[in-house]
């Protein structure tokens, strides 16, 4: 056997390097998998960095920031897998929820955010700006709230604070009233719901529908010396991928993401997120929200180039650095459908023949062409309606408000 070790942190997007653990798809494979729990990306991102990791449970985005050198020197990393689309939530406070009239549902985004405009724009004028929290600066949780509040009319930054919270504190931050929202991964918004602290307002699927989330990062070094131990640990994954859907396993699996060398988190809590219920606010039933979370179908796990191209663009908006056609290029080469490919040749996996796509043009399912398989994909669109071509990152980024 061989053996690997994965950095993760205590979400529901842990779950397929769990599985594949826990459920003998790494076995079935020839490997072994030690699965490394932190609390926070960075550390997660320094122990795959020092060697202390073979690869990492990740924020997507600070794959591409770390091989482009954003607040630390630059280091290569590789994307070839994606552990899931979707599955976060923007939970406010109790206060922030009664102030902004949050009901028993999840709420619009447009009309959502003229309310909050209102509430942010009072607080601003009585020098207590709005506070939310997100898990690191370069998270799609942070450009997720970001592109909503900016299309909302609210300007983050100048209308309202960001600051960083680490998930598993995220209730507490609530709880203490040091922040009035947060951006993050379930359990966590859950947990908040359920100890009386927060109300859901959104879910992220509900800001971009199939927005990039978590993924499997690696040194870029590490996947060139290793490819076919690489090849093992993606097949892995998929197979706990296609396991981790199917209804009839969800109780065990929410049992085993439960346990304390893991989310350390309720099982109900965590069966709720895995199936598509969101309970919004305490003692409220849950609500059905078809992909909330989103791990299998519709090639879910591959590393399209364009989500990536996507990333870079918001993370040139809100660094405020000009776009360069280099960094693109390098942020998209993080991202690695080749090794994806390769690894399943041959398997009964769905192989999409492109490598990107344009973003947030799907409004219904429509057949895209296949290298191997029948690839049916879902509706991706974007709150607001806008479409990113990542051939016209420039076009797009003077587009946005």
């Amino acid at each position: 056997m061989t053996r690997l070790r994965i950095g993760f942190l205590p979400l529901v997007d842990a779950a397929l390097p769990i599985l594949a653990h826990e459920q003998g798809f790494a076995a079935a494979q020839g490997l072994t998998l030690d699965l490394v729990r932190d609390m926070t990306w960075a550390t997660v991102l320094d122990r795959l960095l020092y060697g202390h990791t073979d690869a990492a449970h990740m924020i997507a985005p600070l794959a591409i920031a770390t091989t482009l050198g954003r607040g630390r020197p630059a280091a290569p990393l590789a994307v070839p897998f994606v552990l899931g689309l979707n599955g976060n939530a923007v939970t406010f406070s109790i206060a922030l929820a009664q102030a902004t009239a949050l009901d028993k549902r999840l709420a619009d985004p447009a009309e959502l955010g003229e309310r909050l405009r209102r509430v942010a724009a009072d607080r601003a004028a009585a020098g207590k700006p709005l506070r939310f929290g997100v898990v690191h600066r370069y998270s799609s949780h942070n450009y997720m709230l970001r592109y909503w509040l900016a299309a909302v009319g609210i300007r983050p930054d100048r209308d309202v604070e960001i600051v960083v919270t680490s998930p598993p504190f995220a209730a507490d931050a609530l709880a203490a009233g040091d922040v009035d929202g947060i951006c993050v991964g379930e359990p966590w918004n859950s947990i908040a719901v359920d100890r009386g602290v927060g109300r859901i307002a959104l879910a992220t699927a509900q800001i971009w529908r199939r927005g990039v989330e978590k993924v499997l990062a690696m040194r870029q070094p590490a996947l060139e010396e290793r490819t076919d131990e690489v090849f093992a640990l993606v097949r892995a994954l998929h197979d706990a991928a296609a396991h981790f859907v199917e209804p009839g396993a969800a109780e065990e699996n929410a049992a085993i993401l439960a346990r304390p060398e893991y989310l350390h988190a309720p099982a109900a809590t965590i069966l709720r997120a895995i199936t598509d219920r969101i309970r919004v606010a305490q003692g409220a039933g849950p609500l059905v929200y078809p992909d909330f979370m989103f791990q299998y179908r519709e090639a879910a796990n591959f590393p399209w180039r364009s989500q990536a191209a996507w990333l870079y663009s918001q993370m040139t908006r809100w660094d405020g650095t000009p776009f360069s056609a280099q960094d693109a290029e390098r942020a998209e080469s993080v991202f690695r459908p080749d090794i994806y490919r390769s690894a399943l040749a041959g398997s009964s996996a769905t192989l999409p023949g492109a490598s990107s796509k344009l973003e947030g043009t799907i409004s219904g399912q429509v057949g895209v062409g296949a290298a191997q398989g029948r690839l049916i994909l879902g509706a991706d669109r974007f709150f607001d309606g806008r479409q990113f071509d990542p051939g016209d990152i420039p076009g797009y980024l003077a587009a946005l408000p």
